[in-house]
């Protein structure tokens, strides 16, 4: 009889995972069923496990914080997660008996369960773990203080062994400490098992925070990093620009005059004693996110050999929101020592966290060494096209990838769905935009239609075997997560795609083999027989500020609300057309 263990991720990028037998079988992030960005709560995900089994033997529940803070309902006093478990019948209260419930709470190991995410997903049999975020899980520091992680390593082996080795500790008030001590954990007195690790507390933000701040200042709302990183590239080195990180070389911190955290939520830029912040000259704001970008980045690289030399690993993984800078994540290649290995992971926000606390319970629970490298992030549930309904105006064909060619260099955005959507923030070829890069002014149209800003940049995806042609991997094979933003590999092959070159010559790219996604890679492969050309413009179907979309309805809801007119249903070979849509 099949094993499955359930998890979900409470906080915000609320999530929801099931693991079958160890093996990792649906993931998906609640904004996705609820349309509500960055949704938390993952009622909606919960339920969808019961489109696959009646039954869980395990629910985990992951957060930052213990699941007894979660909102109880009335009379039965359960927790919400407990509670909505219980009344669909995928758990009962106590599961065999009272002393093994079948609810697992790993709120208070958060960035272990970051580490568990990348390090199960990396291949590796061992590694170390840089996780770096804003918040992690509080911990008491006496009576009146608490703080919260910052940026953790871990040492990582099979089955379920994550041995802490640093933490930096953010906390509130005046303080920067240095010590070998045991931060304690509320999960079965783990940390009595791990000895003395380095622990620094202060109060000055760490990595992620000094981030956050700068989105902050853009105006872009302390969470929306992926605008921030976008305009970065537009920056300089700009002398009046104050220091990011201050301190020696090996015990650097982030300028605490300049930046401010606001535990556990947020942070933001005291302009105080900066008056050339004070403005509203775009300039500043290009230079100012620059160095952000280039400093945190700095730091990061600083960690990673700092993660080498007090681990002796070879294997480096990263997770925590932090993780997403595909910027960085490029940067660290250039200066990692002979024979170490990246990974980094593809749910590296919070939404990840599920899949770590899943697979953290089945090996430590079964002791299993099985290593399973994450192969795919088409987790999301089986689409569903019965009674597509049309408006007038709108119309549904049967179509060939030809004639989906013939659209794209007609300089058409069609929105492409099909199969099962993408775990994590990419858009992979299941829940994407289409478009030609090689056009001119692409990048601008495609910004207009999406209604995003128009410094933001597109990213692309490319036939794998042709990928070295175009852009340096620097050492990578492939890159079929869109983890990295690359540098073209010349400038004469920068210049024939200029619709997903960014300003500074690089492009979050995607490769695609016939094997990983045979529709698109045959839409590709078409493109690459008339143009010379083997990628195409791929961004997330979605409109500024809205949730990749799930269903077909989501698809068409889109459509109906934006410019663009087609959509390629290629899992049935037809394409909707809503004829009305004349406006950008």
């Amino acid at each position: 009889m099949s094993v499955w263990i359930g998890a979900v991720t409470r906080g915000h990028n609320g999530s929801a995972c099931l693991l079958k037998d160890g093996e990792l079988v649906f993931y998906l992030e609640e904004e996705r069923l609820t349309r509500r960005k960055y949704d938390g709560g993952p009622m909606a995900g919960l339920l969808k496990m019961k489109e696959y089994t009646d039954k869980l033997d395990c629910l985990v529940v992951a957060h930052t914080d213990a699941l007894s803070k979660a909102g109880k309902v009335d009379w039965s006093g359960d927790d919400y997660i407990t509670a909505l478990a219980r009344k669909v019948g995928l758990i009962d209260r106590y599961g065999p008996s009272r002393d093994h419930p079948q609810v697992v709470d790993v709120g208070m190991i958060h960035h272990e369960m970051h580490a568990a995410c990348a390090f199960y997903n990396s291949g590796f049999d061992s590694a170390a773990c840089l996780i770096v975020d804003g918040a992690g899980t509080f911990v008491p520091l006496g009576e009146d203080n608490i703080g919260w992680e910052l940026e953790t390593i871990f040492q990582a082996s099979y089955p379920s062994n994550f041995i802490t080795k640093y933490k930096h500790i953010g906390v509130r008030g005046p303080v920067t400490t240095y010590e070998k001590i045991q931060v304690p954990h509320a999960h079965r007195g783990r940390s009595e098992d791990e000895g003395l690790h380095d622990v620094i507390f202060t109060d000055h933000p760490g990595i992620t925070k000094t981030y956050e701040a700068m989105t902050d200042y853009l105006g872009f709302g302390f969470i929306e990093a992926g605008k921030a990183m976008g305009m970065a590239p537009y920056g300089k080195p700009n002398s009046e620009i104050p220091p990011i990180f201050l301190g020696p070389e090996g015990r650097r911190f982030s300028n605490r005059n300049l930046f401010v955290p606001n535990y556990p939520n947020g942070a933001y830029v005291d302009k105080t004693l900066f008056s050339y912040l004070d403005t509203d000259s775009l300039d500043v704001q290009k230079d100012f996110a620059y160095a952000v970008q280039e400093a945190t980045s700095d730091e990061m690289v600083r960690l990673i050999h700092k993660a080498i030399e007090i681990t002796g690993e070879k294997n480096i993984v990263i997770a925590g929101g932090y993780g997403l800078n595909c910027v960085a994540n490029y940067k660290y290649r250039d200066h990692l020592p002979e024979g170490v290995n990246l990974y980094c992971e593809a749910i590296a926000h919070d939404g990840g966290t599920c899949v770590g606390a899943a697979k953290y319970v089945w090996h430590e629970h079964e002791k299993d060494m099985t290593i399973r490298k994450s192969e795919t992030l088409y987790l999301g549930p089986e689409p569903s096209y019965k009674n597509i309904e049309l408006n007038e105006g709108e119309e549904i064909r049967d179509v060939t990838p030809d004639e989906i060619i013939d659209l794209i260099q007609e300089e058409n955005i069609v929105a492409l769905y099909q199969g099962r959507s993408e775990a994590g923030p990419r858009a992979l070829g299941n829940r994407s935009l289409l478009f030609d890069p090689t056009v001119k002014d692409g990048k601008d149209k495609v910004n207009r239609i999406k209604k995003r800003e128009w410094f933001r940049p597109f990213a692309g995806t490319i036939l794998a075997d042709h990928v070295h042609e175009w852009f340096d991997l620097r050492g990578m094979d492939d890159t079929p997560f869109m983890m990295y933003a690359v540098n073209s590999a010349s400038e004469e092959k920068a210049e024939q795609i200029p619709s997903i070159m960014h300003v500074d010559k690089t492009c979050r790219i995607q490769t695609v083999t016939e094997e990983q996604n045979p529709n698109y890679f045959n839409l590709i492969k078409t493109f690459y027989a008339r143009t010379g050309v083997p990628i195409l413009f791929n961004t997330s179907f979605n409109l500024g500020g809205e949730p990749l979309v799930e269903t077909v309805e989501d698809a068409l809801w889109t459509l109906r609300n934006s410019g663009i007119n087609y959509l390629y249903l290629a899992d049935l070979g037809k394409l909707v057309t809503i004829m009305s849509n004349d406006r950008e």
